[in-house]
């Protein structure tokens, strides 16, 4: 099992504390390295990975929170690569690139405050991670006014009707953030009812795969892969 980065230094009055659907993730994805190497066709030259064709990955992760996910990313799965990270709240911006640097870091890493991928251009994305606000719950929270608020917790976890409203937004866009390469992991509750999300992007010409779930206390957690 690879170490999990620390998170020493975040405040988790104000962004979210990593949980199980984190540590799933984290689990996961180290058993996506595979193919991930394989699909990007990464070798290994001695102590550095080396892409045999084409571009370096470019690795969004969206609702960063703690940062722990990317930091997991660079340091252990795709290690020659572009990683950035967007987040609505900008404790938890400030946090992923402090949560990298504290455990070893990488130059190659930004952060940009921004509601899911608005602030990237078209089809630019490799590889895509969205831990979203998945509980269900009347509304989505709004916004907050100030970045001080313990609202922004709120935010991080509550995901409206279905506990889908933010995630069907990244979804029906998916096409014009992915590149033709792109692969996108994204993390369910039971409740979101994610068998009928897969297949609804199967029809729309998605390939999904469901990477794994776990129970956590009364809930069902899994991480569906998506890829054209």
């Amino acid at each position: 099992m690879l170490p999990t980065p620390t998170t020493d230094s975040v405040d988790y009055d104000l962004v979210y504390e990593p949980a199980e659907d984190s540590f799933l993730l984290l689990d996961l994805l180290e058993e996506q390295k595979e193919f991930l190497d394989t699909h990007f066709q990464t070798t290994q030259n001695g102590d550095k990975p080396h892409v045999v064709a084409g571009e370096v990955p470019l690795v969004l992760e969206i609702g960063t929170g703690s940062g722990i996910v990317t930091t997991f990313m660079h340091k252990n799965i795709i290690k020659q690569g572009l990683f950035l990270t967007t987040d609505l709240n900008l404790h938890a911006c400030q946090a992923s690139l402090t949560t990298s640097r504290e455990n070893g870091g990488t130059p190659y890493l930004d952060t940009i405050r921004a509601s899911l991928s608005s602030a990237l251009r078209r089809r630019l994305v490799d590889v895509l991670i969205f831990n979203p606000p998945y509980v269900p719950n009347e509304q989505v929270p709004s916004r907050p006014d100030d970045d001080n608020s313990s609202s922004w917790l709120d935010l991080a976890l509550e995901g409206g009707e279905d506990g889908m409203e933010v995630t069907n937004v990244l979804l029906d866009g998916l096409d014009s953030v992915l590149s033709d390469r792109g692969i996108a992991y994204i993390l369910f509750c039971k409740r979101n009812n994610p068998e009928k999300v897969a297949e609804s992007m199967a029809q729309r010409g998605w390939k999904t795969f469901c990477v794994g779930e776990r129970r956590a206390g009364w809930e069902v957690l899994s991480v569906w892969r998506f890829m054209k």
